[in-house]
C-alpha cells in the first residue's frame, strides 16, 4: 500500500469524498486531485440561492479549499488543471495547467474519475448570444449575478421546469425579475407523475410566473435592450436574459477516449465497487451509470448524496475493503415558492417504462399537522406499492412544512424492503405542531393496506369513469352545489343509511364509484355499502385528485 499513488480527476461531491476517504484509510499513499475549475469542493446545490442573494458571499459556497485539503489531509489539489487523456497501458494521465499552458504527465496506481455532468445546450439558433446562461459552477452564478446587476435586468426566461428551473425561477423573482418559464413537456418537474405536478404549477402561477407548458424553444435573437425568444408554437418573448435549465449529460469524453466501457444510458459502466472496465480505474458521481434500486434498471442520478457515497465506496475498494454500492432510488427534494416537492423510489411513469405491472397507487391529502393547531396545510401524496406483497415502490409528495420528512421516512422504508403494512405500524414523532397521532406516513400505509386487504376497492381518475358506472358524490349538498364532477349524483354520507333503498334503485345492480374531497368520507361510505352487498369503488384522492389529474 505504501507504493499507492491515487489520482482523482474532478472534485466536488464524488471526487473530493473519494480523496478524503482514501487518506483516512491509508496514511502513506500519495493522493492528487485535479480539477479544471477554480474550486475543488463547492456547494453547487446552493448556486441558485447565491443568484437569489439568499447566500450573500461567494466564499460561503466553498466547502473545502486546496489549502484545507493539504493542511488537513496532506492531499495535493491542483485547480485550473485539465486532464487531457489517460494512457491505461502506462498508467499515466496527461495534464494541462490552464494558467501556464504547460503540459505534463502523472503516474497512477489507481485512478478515480469524477468528471460530473455537463449542462445540455441544445443547438437552438442564437444559442451562443450574450445573455444566455447555464448554471453549473460558481463562475456561472457569478456571471448571472453580474448580468442582473450591471444590465439592471427586469425579466428572465427560464427554459426547463425541472429542479434547477424551479429554483432559478424562485430566486429570480426574489431578485425582482419577472419570469417566463418555457417547458417542452406538458407539466413542470417532468419526472413526477402528471397529477403530482399540478400543485406546483398552481403555486408558480400564483406567484406570478408566466408558465408556458407543452411548448419548446425554437431560437434566440438579439434585440435592442435584450433578447427575443421564439417558441416552437410561434410565440415570442422579449427578455433581459435566458437561463437554460434543460438537463445535464454525463461527462464521459475522457472515459470514452481511454476505451472504457459505457452503459446503455450513456454513463460510465461501473461494478458494485465503482470499478470501471479497467480494474485500476474507478468512476463516481454524475458521470456513471448506476442501478435503480426499485426497478433494477440502469439509471443516471445527478444527485450529490449518491455521488458522496460512491466516492467513499471507491476509496474503500482501492484500499482493499469489500464494498457494494446498493444502487439509487432517486430520493430528491426541491423547494419553490414555499412549496416542497419531494420523492423517493419509482414514479408510476418509471414503473411503466420498466415494464413493471405489479403495482397499485393511492392518493391522499393529509394535513402536515393536526388541523386544530394553526397553520395546517395539506401534503399531496402518491404512494406506489406492489399488489403482490405490499412492498413499497415509491412516494411522491408536494406540500409545505414537513413534506420532506415524510419522504425521508419512506425512503428508509424502501431501503429496508418494507411494506405498506410496516408504514401503518410505524411509530413516528407526534406533537400538534409537527404531525398527528396518525402521521401522514401512517395514513398512506393504512390506505394502501386497506386496498390490499380488500377493504378499499379502488378506481383512478386517470382511467376515466365508464358510462355504465353510477358516480356518487358523498359530500354535503352545499359542497356538491359549489363544485362536483359532471354526471355525479349527490348522496351525502350523513344521509346514506337512511336512503339505502334509493341507492339500490339508482344502482340497479351496476357498480357504484364514490368520491368526496380527499377520499375519507368515500371510504366510510364504501364500507357501509360493500357490507350491504353493493359493488363499490372509491375514487382515489377524491375531487382534489380529480382537479390535479386534469378533470378527466
Amino acid at each position: 500500500m505504501q507504493a499507492q499513488r491515487i489520482l482523482v480527476i474532478g472534485g466536488v461531491a464524488g471526487g473530493a469524498s473519494a480523496a478524503a476517504r482514501a487518506r483516512r484509510l491509508n496514511e502513506t499513499c500519495e493522493i492528487i486531485v485535479f480539477d479544471r475549475g477554480p474550486f475543488v469542493s463547492f456547494a453547487n446545490c446552493g448556486l441558485p440561492y447565491y443568484v437569489g442573494d439568499v447566500i450573500r458571499e461567494e466564499k460561503d459556497l466553498i466547502v473545502a479549499s486546496p489549502e484545507l485539503f493539504k493542511r488537513r489531509f496532506d492531499i495535493d489539489v491542483r485547480t485550473r488543471s485539465e486532464v487531457l487523456s489517460i494512457d491505461r497501458d502506462a498508467h499515466e494521465i496527461l495534464v494541462r495547467d490552464l494558467e501556464s499552458g504547460r503540459e505534463y504527465r502523472e503516474r497512477y496506481t489507481q485512478l478515480v474519475l469524477s468528471p460530473g455532468a455537463r449542462p445540455v445546450r441544445p443547438p437552438f439558433e442564437g444559442i451562443d448570444l450574450p445573455g444566455i446562461f447555464v448554471l453549473r459552477t460558481i463562475p456561472d452564478s457569478a456571471l448571472i449575478r453580474a448580468w442582473i446587476e450591471e444590465r439592471e435586468a427586469r425579466h428572465a426566461v427560464v427554459v426547463g421546469a425541472g429542479f434547477i428551473g424551479l429554483e432559478m425561477a424562485e430566486n429570480l423573482v426574489r431578485r425582482g425579475l419577472a419570469v417566463t418559464m418555457i417547458e417542452l413537456a406538458e407539466q413542470v418537474m417532468p419526472p413526477l407523475d402528471p397529477e403530482m405536478a399540478r400543485p406546483v404549477e398552481d403555486r408558480l402561477r400564483e406567484r406570478g410566473v408566466d408558465l408556458r407548458l407543452g411548448d419548446g424553444v425554437a431560437g434566440f435573437e438579439q434585440r435592442a435592450g435584450g433578447l427575443r425568444v421564439t417558441t416552437s408554437a410561434g410565440a415570442t418573448v422579449d427578455t433581459s436574459m435566458v437561463i437554460l435549465a434543460v438537463g445535464v449529460r454525463p461527462e464521459t469524453t475522457l472515459a470514452q477516449e481511454a476505451g472504457l466501457e459505457l452503459g446503455e444510458t450513456g454513463g460510465i459502466h461501473v461494478d458494485d465497487s465503482m470499478r470501471t472496465s479497467d480494474p485500476d480505474i474507478f468512476a463516481v458521481g454524475d458521470a456513471v451509470e448506476v442501478r435503480d434500486f426499485v426497478t433494477g434498471k440502469p439509471s443516471l442520478a445527478a444527485l450529490a448524496g449518491p455521488a458522496n457515497r460512491q466516492g467513499r465506496l471507491a476509496a474503500d475498494a482501492i484500499c482493499g475493503r469489500t464494498v457494494k454500492f446498493r444502487g439509487v432510488q432517486l430520493t430528491s427534494v426541491c423547494g419553490a415558492f414555499d412549496l416542497v416537492v419531494a420523492s423517493t423510489g419509482a414514479t408510476e411513469k418509471a414503473l411503466i417504462r420498466a415494464g413493471i405491472e405489479d403495482y397499485e397507487a393511492v392518493h391522499l391529502h393529509p394535513g402536515n399537522h393536526v388541523g386544530y393547531y394553526p397553520g395546517a396545510s395539506p401534503i399531496h401524496m402518491k404512494l406506489l406499492f406492489a399488489r403482490s406483497d405490499g412492498r413499497i415502490l415509491g412516494l411522491q409528495a408536494v406540500g409545505e412544512a414537513g413534506t420532506e420528512r415524510r419522504v425521508d421516512v419512506v425512503a428508509m422504508a424502501i431501503q429496508m424492503g418494507a411494506t405498506v403494512f410496516d408504514l401503518e405500524q410505524a411509530e413516528l414523532c407526534y406533537a400538534p405542531q409537527f404531525g398527528a397521532a396518525k402521521d401522514p406516513v401512517n395514513m398512506a400505509g393504512m390506505v394502501a393496506a386497506n386496498v390490499l386487504r380488500g377493504d378499499l376497492p379502488l378506481a383512478h381518475w386517470k382511467n376515466g369513469v365508464p358510462e355504465d358506472v353510477v358516480l356518487v358524490d358523498v359530500r354535503d349538498s352545499d359542497e356538491y352545489a359549489e363544485e362536483h364532477v359532471p354526471g355525479a349524483i349527490n348522496l351525502p354520507l350523513g344521509e346514506l343509511r337512511d336512503r339505502l333503498d334509493e341507492v339500490t334503485e339508482i344502482s340497479a345492480g351496476r357498480e357504484i364509484w364514490l368520491y368526496c374531497v380527499v377520499g375519507q368520507r368515500a371510504y366510510y361510505a364504501t364500507r357501509a355499502l360493500v357490507q350491504r352487498g353493493h359493488r363499490v369503488r372509491n375514487l382515489s384522492g377524491g375531487i382534489t385528485t380529480w382537479r390535479a389529474a386534469g378533470r378527466p
